[in-house]
């Protein structure tokens, strides 16, 4: 017999969490997941992030293969786990500039400003080191320094700064621009993700049910109002009902995919999956952006990098002191710089990682080396995400047309040689073995375009496949509700109507916050 709720939750990610938390407090949720739990310790060791990758914890996306790339097929790893990606992720804690949110604004998101959003982020947070203006201590969200930074990362910090780069204690302070160790979102050593800050202290509440390896098939529309959804369990197919309203928060490839098979999308799109148009809005799966990321890896001539982490020793410190390597969330430190000096603002962030960290932290390496990578924050190329079908099993279709524009590609050029300029400084000098990537034979402008089309990856944020707009140009208003529908919304990154300036787990649960506050009416919603 099939169930009723006052709301169901689509996704139990980042932004997912947040809700789930939120509306249980008062009503009565079903949070669907199509993972399993977060109890694992490859998911609570911070260093351990990657082992994640291409196990049941993720969805092992992949793009189509990419002209840009040398036709490669690109993988797009998503958290398929409690928690979502924030299980998964490097535990950055970035919420991005004023300038993020206004241009949102700008584009149609109205009440979505800086104003509007930070004091949603510093509600959120409980900052270790800081409590001021910028930042607030008894939110749910814990950020913490690292506890046991790597000694090649105070390397690369003095390198960057002897290479002309002002230092920057705080890259969600006043100002972004500069070089820095990364605060965390961690606890006494240990990953705290959107499940550990949200999820886990309402789990047990009567009036939460969480159904977890459960994959949603549809949302069920009647009249244009959405009455619940249809999912499968270990039981088979499955229905339930929500009495006020379904939120999708299943991350930019989920939603739009999930919006797609309940036909709700572009018409000649679903007819072509065999999908009936319920709604048709063709902004569905467009406007997807990521951030394209290429590296510098110089080997190291002495020990002490992350290379040895694991090790019984190591694995004993974690365990019973909460230090020691496994702490590490492998890229420490990084750095905020403009590609040119006609840039406003810095378009480049900088990963650092004490680590031989090549193909997303896959292949193993005998003997040590270090990691300069950096992300273009915001590309010019767009996206898109398709259902491939009107089969649920089946990924979607994701063409992510990265680095299609020369501006973009003339960027990570830049970030490159910039990259170099600081693995050359003389805190290095005792330790720098041979340039690994992309070589020392690599100079030339033509040599260096192709290393990036051979060579770049995606640091797994992307956006904007169910954006913020008005009917005409996005998939949700600015209080998310679905246009064309009733009691429907999307709330995850897959709403932002552009990317923000560095990682975006910061931001989906920000989102989440706002959602919870625009589904119960303390906020009236935009005008």
């Amino acid at each position: 017999m099939a169930r009723s709720f006052d709301y169901i939750i689509v996704g139990a990610g980042s932004a997912g969490c947040v809700i789930a938390e939120g509306l249980s407090a008062s009503h009565s949720v079903l949070l669907i997941e199509a993972g399993g739990s977060d109890r694992s310790l490859d998911v609570a060791i911070p260093a351990a992030f990657a082992k994640n990758f291409k196990t049941k914890r993720d969805w092992r996306f992949e793009s189509e293969p990419e002209a840009s790339a040398a036709g490669r097929r690109l993988f797009l790893p998503r958290g398929k786990v409690l928690g979502g990606s924030s299980s998964i992720n490097a535990m950055i804690y970035i919420r991005g500039r004023r300038s993020d949110y206004d241009r949102w604004e700008s584009l149609g998101a109205t009440g979505w400003g800086w104003d509007s959003v930070f004091p949603v982020f510093r509600a959120m947070e409980s900052n270790q080191r800081f409590e001021n203006q910028f930042h607030g201590s008894g939110g749910p969200v814990r950020v913490e320094d690292l506890r046991s930074p790597n000694s090649y990362t105070r390397r690369f910090i003095e390198a960057a700064l002897e290479a002309g780069l002002p230092a920057n204690g705080d890259f969600n302070g006043e100002t972004q621009e500069g070089v820095g160790y990364f605060q965390v979102t961690q606890h006494r050593g240990r990953r705290w993700s959107a499940a550990n800050a949200f999820l886990h202290a309402a789990i047990t509440r009567p009036t939460l049910a969480v159904s977890t390896d459960s994959h949603c098939l549809r949302v069920i529309v009647e009249a244009e109002r959405a009455i619940g959804v249809e999912y499968t369990t270990d039981a088979g197919v499955e229905r339930a009902y929500a009495d006020s309203e379904v939120i999708v928060a299943a991350g930019a490839f989920g939603s739009p995919q999930i919006l797609q098979l309940s036909g709700i999308g572009d018409p000649a799109h679903l007819a072509g999956i065999g999908v009936k148009t319920i709604v048709e809005s063709r902004h569905v799966g467009l406007h997807m952006k990521d951030h394209a990321i290429i590296g510098v890896i110089q080997r190291s001539l002495a020990g002490g990098t992350l290379d040895d982490a694991e090790s019984i020793r190591h694995l004993l410190e974690w365990l019973f002191l909460r230090r020691g390597p496994l702490t590490s969330n492998v890229a420490e430190a990084g750095a905020f710089v403009r590609s040119n000096s006609s840039s406003a603002e810095p378009d480049l962030e900088f990963h650092f990682a004490p680590v031989f960290f090549d193909n997303h932290g896959m292949t193993p390496l005998e003997g040590h080396a270090y990691s300069l990578g950096s992300l273009l924050m915001h590309p010019s190329s767009e996206g898109t995400v398709k259902a491939a079908s009107g089969d649920h099993k089946k990924a979607p279709r994701i063409v992510g047309n990265y680095l299609n524009e020369p501006a973009d590609v003339d960027a990570l050029m830049s970030s490159v040689r910039k990259a170099r300029e600081v693995l050359a400084a003389s805190p290095f000098d005792d330790v720098r073995g041979e340039e690994m990537l992309p070589g020392s034979h690599v100079t030339s402008d033509d040599d260096l375009r192709g290393f990036v089309h051979d060579r770049f990856e995606l640091l797994y944020h992307p956006v904007g496949t169910c954006r913020i707009g008005d009917v005409a140009n996005g998939v949700v208003s600015p209080d998310l509700s679905v246009h064309g529908m009733i009691g429907l919304r999307v709330a995850d990154a897959s709403v932002m109507p552009a990317t923000i300036s560095g990682n975006t787990n910061a931001a989906s649960m920000m989102i989440g916050s706002r959602a919870v506050d625009l589904i119960l009416g303390r906020e009236s919603g935009p005008p």
